[in-house]
């Protein structure tokens, strides 16, 4: 991994003073084999926690599978994530992503998506349960599910990770403002709201400028949510994810914004930072976007 964003982000796990475990998580492709080797990662980059993407509806429709693919209980998969967690890793399932069919979509009712999401859960190990959104969902469906899960294990946390729509606005209202009010609604406990920092309109010159606007626009948009919330309570539940290299809008998140993101968030005490992807993070200079090279030198 010659990019080099890894070291950059991963001190925010040691410095910013937050209650919640893991803070620092970026994305993994759990389906391309060559790069899934969580422990490496962990010895030679110091990476404590991942997120892994993503647990999808499959051909048996409501049932947990990684890329709608692959049994969630693959025995080289999880065996990867077993030796993580035994030499302290942490693991986050993700479900959602860029591409269908979603488990929010494939399972008719609140107790089945339950039932999925506590199966993903299951057999990784994991406490932790991050919705991307990039599709249309049935929110309150999917609220309630995710409600079920909590109140048969007060410990599972649940995160949103949201499109943004601009720098100067937020999260998009259907896909991101609207299903953070109807989880509040339902009594969904959020630990995280991520925007994804990637792929947005701006007016300002500095990506990294764009990238700290964002995730500012989206800590007010959490204040109409919970008016009851400190502002440093919400910077605790905000993440921020950019998308390491090369953007499909032309823009690049480089190492020079990663130090500056770092140091923005360390200020706030931000509760999470993650990335899209442990997969992209070398170096293809020249080439476009891509999902296993950040696209830059």
């Amino acid at each position: 991994m010659k990019f080099g964003l890894i070291l950059a982000l991963i001190s925010i796990g040691v410095l910013i003073e937050a209650k919640r475990e893991p803070k620092f998580a970026p994305y993994i492709d759990v389906t391309a084999a060559k790069d899934f080797k969580l422990v490496d990662l962990k010895n030679k980059y110091g990476v404590k926690a991942v997120s892994l993407a993503f647990a999808l509806g499959g051909t048996a429709g409501c049932v947990p599978m990684w890329g709608g693919q692959t049994p969630i209980d693959d025995p080289n998969i999880i065996n990867e994530i077993k030796a993580f967690r035994a030499a302290g890793g942490d693991v986050i399932v993700s479900t959602g992503g860029a591409l269908n069919p979603y488990l929010e979509t494939s399972c008719g009712s609140p107790a089945a998506l339950a039932a999925a999401y506590q199966r993903a859960l299951s057999v990784t190990g994991s406490s932790h349960l991050d919705i991307d959104i990039e599709a249309t969902v049935p929110t309150d469906l999917m609220n309630k599910g995710l409600l079920a899960v909590q109140k048969a294990r007060s410990e599972v946390t649940v995160s949103y990770t949201l499109m943004v729509q601009g720098d100067d606005y937020g999260v998009t209202d259907e896909l991101g403002f609207k299903v953070l009010q109807n989880a509040a609604q339902n009594g969904v406990n959020v630990d995280i709201v991520n925007p994804m920092t990637m792929e947005f309109g701006t007016r300002l010159a500095s990506w990294g400028d764009a990238v700290i606007a964002a995730a500012e626009s989206t800590h007010s948009q959490m204040k109409r949510v919970w008016p009851q919330k400190s502002d440093q309570e919400l910077y605790s539940m905000l993440g921020v994810t950019p998308m390491i290299g090369r953007n499909f809008n032309g823009k690049e998140f480089l190492p020079a914004h990663a130090k500056q993101l770092v140091a923005w968030a360390k200020q706030k005490q931000v509760g999470h930072l993650a990335f899209w992807s442990l997969n992209r993070d070398r170096g293809c200079p020249g080439g476009g976007v891509s999902p296993s090279c950040s696209g830059i030198a």
